[in-house]
């Protein structure tokens, strides 16, 4: 072998060592800050004394603030101070919730302190003071927000320095605040008016808002890159991605780990999530530190900056070369102009497909022809029907719902009983879906005065720390960036080792599943221990397809496919794959172009395999196989002659246009 060879070997080698640790790091941080959504030091107010609250105390971890009446406790609720309050009564107690605030932190609450009201006989009525509307049902807006405002000020900062080689520039910091603003107009105008995921009336206050996010991001991922010399991209992407995105806290900041909490308090996510959170929902109340972090963020990242241009001022040989350089940072010169205006460009497209396709499939999950399985006839699926969409399929007996489930035919079962009716829930198929289904179901029967209990079942019992069904969801994404990451690598090493390419790709791909299962199943206890080398093929499969692909579109594309691959399994595939509230919940265009992705079929033959003995797993594994061997073929025969690779951008671009798929781990409850 030459030398030239085994550079190239060891280059591939190391890189592809390098990113697969990265996909663990990823894994390790999100499972282990989202996977069991349980309160830990929740603030929650208390009036007078009950022995309810001491026996939820025993169950869930509350840091308790006494307030003298329930006037001054229900103020608390409604600035967003605490997540709810206790006022016991003489006849009966209340329970008031800030739903607002988190809506499973909510449900929770909810039913710890009704069990033990239950178990104490005391008298409960629950009121919500705070309640989510139904443009946010589940209080995912603030999370979705962050994706556009986090990103699209990561990505302007990262291309920017990645496409002129520098990142001291006065100018820059100008480049950078126009950026934040239209960006945040954008934003603003595809979240409010267009999608209607908030009402107008906060249009204005979270425009300025959105600005102050992603120019703190933006100035302080330049001051980082500046100081980090060649690690500099790698420390932003750790800090305010993987490990921000990780502590967002964008289903409660009090349903994190005590850690994650504590981490995310100092990091931009977890305060933009909360600024916008509070706007939107308590009238601005709490936002001084929220504003106040991610302002010393964007002032240091301005000194910072500045600093850099003194001391690279200072290193020019020449006063030309330095006025060259500054018209050129100006855009002066046609070739800089192209140069900076390129990254600019693809950031703001990708800044506002995240803005326009997470927000519309997520922003408000509602269930559309939820399968539902029947043992006879039943008031209550009738009752259901006339606000829920229900697609109802009979069944003889208990046993054959119970079947039907297995097979993931339905999502739920009623069997009507003399004295009442019992409704079995999956809380392994879907987060949401058993809660809502309970819901509208004890509704009915509340209305109707017809008892019902409600039943959990599940085929395969889920992890041990994965109570809400959500690991596997989290484990997706790094699938897809560690699929696209690594075929990214084997296309900048090359062409000598052109013919290994599938061969080196598919041990890539091996050991970086090994690598995540290890994490997700045996550190994590995430996944059941028994589904180990199942997953362990199936992320295999899924990471060799996205890579398969990335290098067929790089091929072809040149560092633009990388651009292609992100549109293709991040911007559309990711959100069109459901995620952890199931493809039930997806509105009519993701629900109909998600059987054509990879990440859908990825997510349903992980889930299937793991919770539900493989059952309606054929057309998923068809899909990605169908993927595999046409793609596969593709990129044998682009190597076999030696196709020239066609540079449309900047080939320094790539990595940060790679970079922004990993934002995404702040969607959803991460």
């Amino acid at each position: 072998m030459s030398d030239s060879g085994r550079t190239s070997a060891k280059t591939i080698v190391v890189s592809m060592a390098v990113i697969a640790v990265l996909m663990g790091v990823m894994v390790l941080c999100l499972v282990s800050a989202v996977q069991k959504l349980e309160p830990v030091n929740m603030p929650f107010g208390v009036v007078g004394s009950s022995q309810v609250v001491a026996g939820v105390e025993d169950k869930v971890s509350l840091d308790t603030t006494t307030y003298a009446s329930e006037s001054d406790a229900h103020a608390a609720v409604e600035r967003g101070d605490v997540y709810g309050a206790y006022v016991s009564g003489s006849a009966t107690d209340k329970l008031i919730l800030a739903q607002a605030k988190s809506f499973f932190a909510g449900v929770e609450l909810t039913a710890a302190f009704e069990s033990v009201a239950k178990k104490e006989k005391q008298p409960l009525t629950v009121e919500k003071a705070v309640p989510l509307p139904d443009n946010d049902r589940v209080g995912g807006v603030s999370g979705l927000l962050l994706l556009p405002t986090l990103i699209g000020g990561y990505l302007m900062a990262m291309m920017l320095a990645k496409s002129t080689g520098t990142v001291g520039r006065r100018t820059r910091l100008a480049v950078l605040a126009a950026f934040s603003v239209v960006s945040a107009l954008v934003i603003d105008l595809i979240a409010g008016p267009l999608i209607g995921a908030y009402s107008n009336e906060h249009f204005w206050p979270l425009f300025l808002c959105f600005a102050l996010v992603s120019f703190a991001v933006s100035a302080s991922a330049t001051a980082i890159m500046g100081l980090g010399g060649r690690f500099g991209s790698l420390i932003v992407a750790l800090l305010f991605i993987v490990i921000g995105g990780s502590s967002a806290g964008g289903a409660g900041v009090s349903l994190l780990p005590a850690f994650w909490q504590s981490v995310g308090t100092v990091l931009p996510p977890q305060n933009a999530v909360e600024l916008f959170r509070n706007v939107i929902y308590f009238d601005g109340h709490g936002i001084t530190t929220p504003i106040a972090v991610l302002g010393i963020y964007a002032l240091v990242g301005i000194a910072v900056v500045l600093y850099l241009h003194r001391r690279q001022e200072g290193q020019a040989s020449t006063d030309v070369q330095s006025q060259e350089s500054a018209s050129g940072e100006a855009g002066a010169s046609s070739g800089r102009l192209i140069t900076v205006g390129v990254p600019i460009a693809i950031a703001g497209l990708l800044t506002c497909l995240f803005a326009i396709n997470y927000m519309s499939a997520a922003h408000s999950p509602e269930a559309n022809d939820m399968p539902i399985g029947v043992v006879g006839q039943s008031t209550l699926v009738s009752a259901v029907g006339e606000d829920y969409s229900l697609s109802v399929s009979q069944y003889p007996d208990e046993a054959a719902v119970k079947e039907a489930i297995d097979k993931t035919d339905v999502w739920a079962g009623l069997v009507p009983g003399n004295s009442s009716s019992k409704l079995i829930v999956v809380p392994s198929i879907s987060d949401i879906a058993p809660l809502d289904i309970a819901s509208q179901f004890e509704g009915a029967a509340k209305r109707l005065g017809t008892p019902v209990k409600v039943e959990a079942y599940t085929p395969t019992p889920l992890a041990e720390n994965d109570p809400a069904a959500l690991v596997i969801g989290v484990l997706l994404l790094p699938m897809l960036i560690g699929g696209y990451l690594g075929a990214s690598v084997l296309a900048n090493v090359g062409s000598a080792s052109g013919r290994y390419h599938g061969l080196i790709l598919l041990a890539y791909a091996a050991a970086a599943a090994l690598i995540v299962d290890l994490i997700a199943t045996v550190v994590l206890k995430g996944l059941p221990g028994d589904a180990f080398w199942l997953a362990w093929l199936i992320m295999t499969l899924v990471i060799v397809v996205v890579g398969v692909v990335t290098g067929v579109l790089r091929r072809l594309l040149g560092p633009l496919g990388i651009i292609a691959t992100i549109i293709i399994f991040i911007q559309f595939g990711n959100p069109a794959s459901g995620g952890s509230n199931g493809v039930v919940y997806l509105p009519s265009f993701w629900a109909e172009i998600g059987p054509f992705l990879p990440p859908r079929n990825a997510y349903i033959l992980l889930r299937n395999t793991v919770y539900f003995d493989g059952n309606g797993t054929l057309q998923a594994l068809g899909v990605l196989l169908g993927y595999l061997i046409v793609f596969a073929v593709i990129f044998s025969l682009l190597n076999w002659f030696r196709s020239p690779t066609r540079e449309v951008i900047n080939p320094e671009t790539e990595e940060a246009a790679g970079a922004a798929a990993a934002g995404a781990v702040s969607t959803g409850v991460a």
